[in-house]
């Protein structure tokens, strides 16, 4: 080969490797559209055994053609502590499954033999998938082009890449360089590192696939590869866990105890497997003798039968890989709980699962509602300080306040962030609205503070509210909390019968702070309470009926209303 022709070839490979990546991208993201709602249904119930956990594993990481994605969900639900360890390792196990599907796609796709390429045919899809994406009117058909374009610009990419790959197996010192790379270790070892680089194993896999078919390595070689490219992958959930809780930070340990235990015992069956036989068979030899001549179909049968194999082996021993993981990430016992408590964190939402655009606006619903129940309860401390004088949750009430506010503040750059990804109209639209919802409750929180300032004035004063006063403040709470209740559930269920009662509990609230204006007017005509408390009280009175009107804008938010 001369050096214009090598040059050609890595600049080929390169612009192969580049279009994949993009048609990955493109097709995952389009496909998570096409099913965000049972996808975000099908991982709120991945808590019901081992069995179903690694089903929905497997199910959420073939729909978005990612492990590590899967697992940062995964991690942002042990980040909220709604998900157990055991929980959770077995959606990472089915993770691991589910990523091979693209590897299955690549595979068939490449076969077939007679008149025109399967892989032209496929390519092809790319054009029609473009002129539906461009033409279309709706979401869905644009949705459905853009699975179309992802699909067949997969198989573009291999063309490129397996065009560079027979230029280089033409060329002696590559051939001999790579055929001299023998060691099953190192090649884990390449396959692992090559991985962490691309941050994608079903990536690699398929670069494997490509460079067997054009004889660049042996179908041997790529199922070492293909090994190490699973340890490869565990990069991206270790990067997304490091700002998260404890548990999070066990996930990615988890993983890696998956991977890395999986790939030993599978190297130690193929080195006794060589030694019984004389060297004629290893862990790759039945899908040689399955599928003869079709080294690709070989290597994508073993990719996915290698991870069923290590769900079956790790799934009676998923206690003791989480033991393990808590003894690598321990807990801080220097730490107090007032201490991490405080330490302001997101739950659910992270920059990581902005790759799965639907993922990450139920993420962000998630989030919303945690930051609801943090307002919610400060609303309770509040009006517990106005009516007691006891200002022993204070400091709680103080923490909750900041976090609030740090809450805002993340949510709306997350929300920024997540309004430049591929969304559906429908998706789009809440996020708009979803910008006020957290400055509605922001405000909630500002208007808690204002409660407990009025309070911190009486007790500075050694004065205090009536009994009736605190009769009636107390039976304001209560009705914010039912309408706190109504409005939770018609946030997260969308259904009428909760949207009719929130709108009856705020017109209530609106009606008892009314009632209570007047009450209290008539406690100062006849001296029961002073104006200079009853400036107080009055100023409770106005924040409290805010704090229902905030708190019922978010309803109108998920109703897709403007607030």
């Amino acid at each position: 080969m001369t050096t214009v022709q090598i040059a050609t070839a890595i600049l080929g490979l390169l612009a192969g490797i580049g279009i994949f990546l993009v048609a990955c991208s493109m097709l995952s993201r389009n496909l998570e559209t096409a099913g965000s709602s049972k996808l975000r249904q099908l991982f709120a119930g991945a808590s019901k055994s081992k069995l179903l956990g690694v089903g929905i594993g497997t199910l959420t990481a073939a729909a978005i053609q990612s492990s590590g994605a899967t697992t940062v969900i995964v991690i942002g639900f042990l980040n909220a502590g709604i998900m157990s360890l055991v929980q959770a390792a077995t959606v990472i196990f089915g993770a691991n499954i589910g990523t091979t599907v693209t590897g299955q796609i690549v595979a068939w796709g490449m076969s077939g033999g007679g008149g025109i390429s399967t892989t032209v045919i496929f390519s092809g899809l790319a054009g029609i998938g473009a002129f539906i994406t461009t033409f279309g009117k709706s979401d869905r058909s644009k949705t459905v082009g853009g699975i179309l374009t992802g699909f067949g610009m997969l198989f573009v990419g291999l063309e490129l890449m397996g065009s560079s790959m027979e230029s280089f197996a033409d060329y002696e010192p590559v051939r001999a360089f790579l055929a001299s790379i023998k060691n099953p270790f190192l090649l884990v070892a390449i396959g692992a590192i090559l991985t962490a680089i691309i941050e994608s194993s079903s990536v690699m896999t398929s670069v494997a696939i490509t460079m067997i078919v054009a004889g660049l390595i042996t179908f041997s070689q790529g199922v070492y590869i293909t090994m190490g490219s699973n340890i490869g992958a565990c990069i991206v959930s270790l990067l997304a866990s490091m700002a998260g809780s404890t548990n999070a930070r066990r996930a990615p340990v988890i993983n890696l105890t998956f991977n890395i235990g999986g790939a030993v015992v599978f190297l130690i069956l193929d080195i006794v497997l060589g030694m019984v036989s004389g060297g004629n068979l290893g862990i790759g030899t039945p899908f040689e003798a399955a599928f003869p001549g079709a080294p690709q179909i070989q290597l994508a049968m073993f990719h996915t039968a290698y991870n069923i194999g290590k769900v079956i082996i790790a799934l009676p021993l998923t206690e003791l890989i989480v033991r393990l993981a808590q003894k690598v990430v321990p807990d801080s016992p220097e730490v107090s709980p007032e201490e991490q408590a405080s330490k302001q964190r997101t739950y659910y939402i992270s920059d990581a699962v902005l790759a799965t655009p639907p993922i990450a606006v139920q993420q962000t619903k998630f989030e919303i509602i945690n930051m609801s129940e943090i307002a919610m309860n400060n609303v309770k401390i509040a009006l517990e300080c106005a009516r007691t004088l006891d200002f022993s949750r204070k400091s709680e009430f103080d923490q909750n306040e900041e976090e609030l506010n740090f809450l805002n503040q993340e949510l709306a750059r997350y929300m920024a962030k997540l309004f430049g990804e591929q969304l559906s109209e429908s998706d789009r639209n809440y996020l708009s609205h979803a910008l006020h919802s957290i400055s509605d409750l922001e405000r909630v929180g500002d208007y808690s503070t204002n409660i407990v300032e009025y309070a911190e004035k009486l007790a500075e004063n050694n004065r205090g509210f009536s009994s009736d006063a605190q009769g009636e403040i107390a039976m304001l709470e209560d009705f914010i909390e039912k309408l706190y209740t109504h409005v939770m559930h018609a946030y997260v269920m969308k259904d009428q019968e909760s949207y009719d009662n929130a709108k009856a509990a705020e017109a209530a609230i609106d009606l008892i702070t009314e009632q209570m204006a007047q009450n209290h007017v008539g406690r100062v005509a006849t001296g029961v309470c002073t104006p200079e408390v009853g400036a107080h009280y009055i100023g409770l009175i106005s924040d409290a009926e805010r704090i229902g009107d905030h708190f019922y804008n978010l309803t109108k938010a998920r109703r897709g209303f403007q607030p």
